[in-house]
């Protein structure tokens, strides 16, 4: 009995150490993370600060085959927000694949990766069709084209009423599929093959979808900047699509995405204006509009505004901005709108 009093103390006493050393052990885990975070972020200062310091610190953002920090930032800014919207999709669809489904998740993943080395090839083939172009087509009017295309590709991204539309059926969409997937997968004789290919699509279409946009939006940089300012920004971009991934699939973590949303696209919107100015000014260098220049706005608005934000004084650069801050804005309203929800109940 004497030897049981003497053990039973040390049996109790054995948990509170090892619920300790769990705790330990998860705040070592944690700590581990948030310095791999603050060294990210200490990693996208540093590369913003050598690169300001490189372009002696005011890069021109117009000039051809340089280093521009303002080509750089509206570049990662829309690989992050496209990046964001990837994470988004993948976790909706790998968000109940726990337990026996939790399997699945790896043709998911793998789908993905596939689909980023199909974005690739997609550039390599579209930086082929714009070369040949250039060959057969003035380089400035094959300039003044990639870079409407651009501006509209940056148009849908930021169509706000496009994005609720979006939400509710290109996401519904896949989680559909993967519930019907999920479902034959328990019944008999479902061939494991075409589960794998099934979940592996589902990863692959909401990766390259983004990725394509990204790569058509990216054509006129490379005409005007050459490869190494894209190359940085789709760094930066992925860089902190990455902290974003590791947050959610990792450490679990629930984090804003509605405000981030709504952040990168209120800084979208600032690049789609600076874009508009200046791609109506290169439709006017290749006499694709005409030039109206305004006398006394011309004396008002100094150099360094069409530098950096592409405000010239003339009738057509400033009618393109303001139609495109009215698309971006009317949008935006009519997707808070009665009208727009409307639509989307019948969606």
């Amino acid at each position: 009995m004497s030897t049981h009093q003497r053990v039973l103390p040390r049996a109790i006493s054995v948990r509170p150490a090892q619920e300790s050393q769990i705790s330990r052990a998860g705040g070592r885990r944690s700590a581990i993370l948030w310095i791999m975070l603050s060294l990210g972020a200490l990693l996208v200062t540093a590369l913003l600060v050598w690169q300001g310091t490189a372009s002696g610190g005011q890069p021109n953002p117009l000039a051809p085959h340089t280093g521009s920090t303002a080509a750089l930032l509206d570049i990662s800014i829309l690989v992050f927000r496209e990046g964001l919207e990837c994470i988004l999709v993948l976790a909706a669809i790998t968000a109940s694949m726990t337990g026996s489904g939790q399997p699945y998740q790896r043709p998911v993943i793998a789908g993905a990766g596939i689909a980023l080395g199909a974005t690739l090839a997609t550039w390599r083939a579209a930086i082929g069709v714009i070369d040949n172009l250039t060959r057969h087509i003035p380089a400035l009017d094959v300039q003044a084209g990639t870079g409407l295309l651009a501006v509209l590709v940056l148009v849908v991204v930021m169509n706000w009423f496009f994005h609720k539309v979006y939400w509710t059926g290109w996401i519904s969409l896949h989680n559909r599929r993967k519930r019907s997937l999920l479902q034959s997968a328990d019944e008999r004789g479902a061939k494991r093959f075409r589960l794998l290919c099934g979940f592996g699509l589902l990863g692959f279409t909401s990766v390259y979808r983004e990725g394509f946009e990204v790569v058509l939006f990216l054509q006129g940089f490379r005409l005007k900047l050459g490869n190494r300012p894209i190359l940085y920004g789709v760094l930066l971009g992925l860089l902190l699509s990455g902290i974003v991934a590791v947050l959610t699939f990792v450490a679990h973590r629930r984090l804003p995405y509605r405000r981030m949303l709504v952040m990168t696209g209120v800084m979208l919107g600032v690049v789609l204006l600076v874009m508009v100015g200046e791609q109506a000014q290169e439709m006017q260098i290749a006499h694709w509009l005409p030039t109206t220049v305004i006398p006394w706005l011309a004396r008002v608005i100094p150099g360094w505004m069409g530098l950096w934000f592409s405000v010239f004084p003339t009738v057509e650069t400033l009618l393109a901005q303001a139609l495109a801050l009215f698309v971006v804005l009317g949008c935006y309203f009519a997707a808070r709108s009665n009208f727009g929800r409307s639509l989307l109940e019948q969606e």
